[in-house]
């Protein structure tokens, strides 16, 4: 695929399929916790609880989103919205290590106030910080296939 072909999906779409994929996950999440540890589990201070709250909130969702970037080039939220995750230079399907890569930067993109996702409104090529590291892009698709 030629990359001057590319629709790149803007920050707005991005924001919702950010929102659709964390509502998911907070309905597959929070009754897990809450079975788990009951509703006194809610009332707490500290980041993680205990192992299934730390295995529910950290790892299950990177695992997840990592998964769905691997096999599908887009989490539900993305696949919802029509956007997919391609490789910047050649518009096809990003390697597991861009994946992964992507995956880490999501959180050097947090660190200064949202930033490095901000970021993507004013580029030219839509891209976050977090894309920039892993040389991805976010794209709207019409066919409904992979790249």
């Amino acid at each position: 695929m030629n990359t001057t072909e590319l629709e790149y999906a803007g920050f707005w779409i991005r924001v919702w399929a950010s929102i659709i994929d964390s509502l998911l996950a907070g309905l597959v999440i929070y009754p897990v916790l809450t079975a788990v540890y009951g509703f006194a589990y809610w009332e707490g201070e500290s980041v993680v609880q205990g192992p299934i709250d730390f295995l529910m909130s950290w790892v299950a969702p990177a695992l997840a989103i990592v998964l769905f970037w691997i096999y599908r080039q887009a989490t539900p939220g993305k696949m919802a919205v029509g956007a997919r995750i391609v490789d910047a230079t050649t518009g096809g399907k990003p390697s597991t290590q861009q994946l992964l890569i992507r995956y880490v930067g999501y959180y050097v993109a947090m660190l200064p106030f949202m930033l490095g996702f901000i970021w993507a409104a004013f580029d030219s090529r839509k891209q976050g910080w977090h894309d920039k590291m892993a040389c991805t892009v976010a794209v709207h698709f019409s066919d409904g296939g992979s790249a």
